[in-house]
């Protein structure tokens, strides 16, 4: 009897066990189907379209003509996504081991992990899936901080990641996961990341910095890589992603020791909108972009956003030229301001390049540099300042880091200043613009609007315009040429000239002199040496035989928009130009005559690839092949026994005060060249136009201010100010033959009719004085 109670007492707690375990399974069960039926009470939930088109912001690409990236546009979000066959294996491999090694098993969601989860309270890790990550980095957004908020938001993760996994594959989901992320630093997304830190394109990271991206996923504020937030951090981190290669056999124990023990070999490159290369021509662009945008809506009428529509803008640029112009703007601004601060700044009193002038016109000039300065504009118009307090503040030491050459490069010292202070500071530093193009395709392969884009951000390659000096002079002798059929061999009496008054509309007789003093008149010049010697007065005669207004005309047809006033004085070099418009012009002396207008942008495409703007190239005759061909002939003069002949050879040069002998620029540059150098009244202007048959490249040097300038000639012509930077740029160019710059003669035309061979017609008056130039041995920097 009390064993058939036991047994029916037993069979009653096991149907009460199975009862229960119906209970709480199917009460499971239905509760968790009545948590994701009502988790759309807590807020949308995004349906497939949104999740076909998740709502991130994609930056604009700058790229190269060869396929380098050069800078983005964007406002928050520096991203631009990369597809999953562009990631080396183990990146991917990193990710699985480190963040949800059953990736490739689960539908979204980790039951196993899940479970470990809440048995241990946490402790040994969360459950979140890369799909889970996904859809909290896509959709549901700031963790919130109550336990209903968190469990609302992690049920909305776990519905959303499921819909991930139904809606792509594996692949398509980690390449979005990479592409999603905040690495900190505006690197958005695996591209930036690998560009920002490394310097390189995802598909070339190698395993340890694969492995240090994938352990910033962690928190990629507390593992922040630069030197001055958290490397020790960031390389433990990286060897805990190392281990659980190791530990789930993507990687050897070897190769694991070996890289726990390097470094993390950071290449840090930030991409901001004033770092980085071709910043000025970057800067041109945001404006292009813009123009572009405003003229071109989308198909539905709205408008495109630069910042955030993932556009792809292809551009003429070479990033290797573009590399070797910045390196040749450095290396020698750094030796010209030296030597500019020594004769003009010896205890780097920012005032010194002013003295020559009156305490009221330096006052003047200070005044207008606080009307035309982005501080000015920021408190009046931003802050809404009164004109008192805009001019009391420039009287105010503040904090701030100003521009220095230091340690043989452009850097930045922290200081205390008044701004008025650092306006004359500034004002002391000389200044740069340099363009280089294809005169027959019109591309232009190298912009840099000056020596440092953080602090000097005005373009001095198409914004600034300055006078050209004697590089105006071809025009003038282009324009004889052309009209009169001269040759470069023909012969000039070398005396001293005038234009009567009233000539050319002209109310004063002009009579111009020769610069560098050199007015010792006597016999006769050819038109070749007059060029190459800069010769004032051989010039206005020739300005005298066409006109002024045949100049100015001939100018115009050659893409020179600035104004021309048709006046005897443009012969030599009046007229305010911008290096843009310089570089165009000559182009057309290269091209047989066809003028080019310059091209910077050969296409633009949206993020899904569709072209949306094609550059159809605008070109013009405007001289013949001859006359543009004996043009040619002539500018070859300056580089075979004029101002540019230091292109030709390695020099030196004793400077008694450094005691030393200064190398020179070894150019040694043996290929024909045609050129012509300039320089300004006072030596407020260097210039320097250089053409080889498929490059022209112009230079322009010079302060911000005309009143700052070398005291002398010597330093303060053409040839020494502009002329090194085009030969230091161009010898990178020639030492890297992949770019395929000629070497070669000028194309001459089929039936020349002017004789170009002067070597029997040489004047006794010919010879190098260099009027406009002084000879090699004296000119070096220190």
């Amino acid at each position: 009897m009390a064993k058939a109670k036991k047994e029916t007492k037993a069979v009653q707690d096991f149907s009460k066990y199975i009862r229960w375990f119906w209970m709480v399974f199917l009460g499971g069960i239905i509760s968790i189907f009545l948590i994701f039926f009502l988790t759309s009470i807590f807020g949308d939930l995004p349906d497939h379209t949104v999740l076909e088109n998740p709502k991130t912001h994609l930056a604009t690409e700058i790229i190269s003509s060869d396929a380098q990236t050069l800078g983005k546009f964007y406002l928050n979000d520096n991203r631009t996504p990369v597809n999953y066959s562009e990631f080396p294996q183990h990146l991917v491999d990193a990710l699985i081991a480190t963040e949800d090694v059953r990736f490739h098993e689960h539908s979204g969601i980790d039951a196993r992990g899940t479970l470990r989860a809440i048995f241990t309270l946490g402790r040994d890790g969360g459950a979140s899936t890369v799909s889970q990550q996904l859809a909290k980095q896509l959709f549901t957004g700031v963790a919130s901080r109550s336990t209903f908020g968190r469990i609302t938001q992690k049920i909305k993760e776990w519905i959303i990641a499921t819909r991930l996994e139904r809606q792509y594959t594996k692949e398509e989901i980690i390449a979005q996961y990479f592409n999603i992320y905040d690495f900190g630093n505006n690197a958005d997304g695996i591209r930036s990341a690998a560009r920002i830190y490394f310097g390189k394109e995802p598909k070339n990271l190698s395993l340890k910095e694969s492995a240090m991206l994938v352990g910033m996923f962690k928190n990629s504020s507390l593992y922040n890589p630069r030197p001055e937030r958290n490397p020790v951090g960031v390389k433990n981190r990286r060897n805990v992603v190392l281990a659980q290669m190791y530990k789930y056999n993507y990687i050897d124990e070897k190769l694991k020791d070996s890289l726990q023990k390097t470094e993390l070999d950071l290449n840090y490159s930030p991409e901001s909108h004033r770092e980085g290369i071709a910043t000025y021509f970057r800067g041109y662009l945001d404006g292009f972009m813009k123009d572009w945008i405003k003229n071109n809506p989308k198909p539905d009428g709205s408008k495109y956003n630069l910042y955030n529509d993932g556009l792809k803008i292809y551009t003429t640029i070479d990033s290797r030229m573009q590399t070797y112009a910045e390196n040749a703007v450095q290396q020698h601004m750094l030796r010209l301001q030296a030597e500019f601060f020594n004769q003009n700044t010896p205890k780097r009193n920012p005032t010194a390049p002013f003295l020559e002038l009156e305490k009221e016109e330096i006052d003047a000039l200070m005044k207008r540099g606080i009307r035309q300065s982005e501080r000015r504009r920021h408190l009046k118009y931003d802050l809404k300042k009164s004109d008192k307090e805009i001019e009391e503040s420039f009287y105010k030491p503040v904090k701030m880091s100003v521009f220095a050459w230091k340690d043989g490069k452009a850097s930045e010292i922290d200081t205390i200043m008044k701004p008025i202070d650092s306006m004359r500071y500034y004002k002391s530093f000389l200044r740069t613009g340099m363009m280089s193009m294809n005169p027959q395709t019109g591309h232009v392969k190298a912009w840099v609007g000056g020596i440092n884009y953080r602090h000097f951000q005005y373009d001095m390659v198409k914004q600034g315009k300055r006078q050209v000096g004697s590089t105006f002079k071809p025009f003038v002798y282009t324009a004889a040429i052309d009209q009169l059929h001269y040759s470069p061999c023909d012969e000039f009496p070398d005396v001293p000239f005038c234009i009567e008054a009233n000539k050319f509309g002209n109310p004063e007789k002009w009579c111009p002199s020769n610069s560098g003093g050199d007015n010792d008149y006597g016999g006769t010049r050819t038109l070749k040496g007059a060029l190459a010697n800069s010769v004032n007065t051989i010039t206005a005669q020739l300005m005298d035989k066409v006109g002024p207004q045949t100049v100015a005309d001939l100018v115009k047809k050659l893409g020179v928009e600035s104004e021309i006033l048709p006046v005897p004085s443009i012969a030599l070099g009046t007229p305010d130009i911008s290096v843009y418009e310089m570089v165009g012009a000559y182009s057309a002396f290269a091209n047989q005559g066809v003028y080019t207008k310059p091209v910077m942008v050969t296409s633009i495409e949206d993020k899904n690839g569709t072209i949306l703007y094609q550059f159809k190239p605008e070109t013009r005759d405007v001289l013949s092949d001859e006359t543009a061909y004996v043009a040619v002939k002539l500018m070859e003069g300056v580089t075979q026994g004029g101002s540019g002949t230091r292109l030709r050879h390695s020099w030196a040069s004793y400077r008694p005060e450094y005691k030393e002998v200064i190398t020179g620029y070894p150019y040694e540059l043996t290929n024909p060249i045609a050129g012509k150098t300039g320089t300004t009244q006072n030596q407020s202007d260097g210039w320097f136009m250089g053409m080889v048959p498929n490059l022209v490249t112009g230079v322009w040097v010079g302060a911000e201010d005309r009143a700052a300038h070398f005291k002398t000639i010597t330093y303060g012509q053409g040839a020494s100010m502009a002329l090194p930077i085009w030969g230091l740029y161009m010898k990178s160019c020639y030492g890297d033959e992949e770019l395929n710059i000629s070497k070669d003669e000028f194309e001459a035309p089929e039936n020349l009719s002017i004789n170009v061979d002067c070597s029997k017609h040489t004047s006794s008056t010919d010879t190098d004085d260099d009027t406009d130039d002084n000879t090699p041995e004296d000119l070096d920097f220190g």
